[in-house]
């Protein structure tokens, strides 16, 4: 997470978001740098546009509620297809804590 810091950090300060200026700022805040994970960094955001990733996740829209099905549903359904339905439906929610770790996922 806190390659993704240092990249943020560049980017507010209007700087290059390089190897070499990464190391600098990880290194100033006493983090030991793995340099493969910091090549890996720097190549993936070379190819996103940051100021995009960053207002798609400010503004990503909530998950639409499950729609019931057109034909209805039957009047009685076992305990079990309940408790599916419940766990699928909470398995679509989306928080936004899961939408940033996505996003952190983009940066390494």
């Amino acid at each position: 997470m806190e390659y993704v810091y240092a990249v943020l950090l560049l980017h507010a300060a209007k700087k290059e978001v390089s190897e070499e200026n990464v190391r600098k700022v990880l290194e100033a805040a006493g983090i030991a740098v793995d340099d493969v994970r910091l090549k890996a960094l720097v190549a993936a955001v070379k190819e996103i546009n940051i100021d995009e990733v960053i207002k798609s996740a400010a503004v990503a829209p909530a998950v639409a509620p499950a729609v019931a099905p057109a034909g209805g549903a039957p009047a009685q359904q076992p305990a079990e297809e309940k408790k599916e339905e419940e766990e699928e439906k909470k398995e679509e929610t989306v928080s936004e804590e899961q939408l940033a770790e996505g996003l952190a996922a983009l940066f390494g």
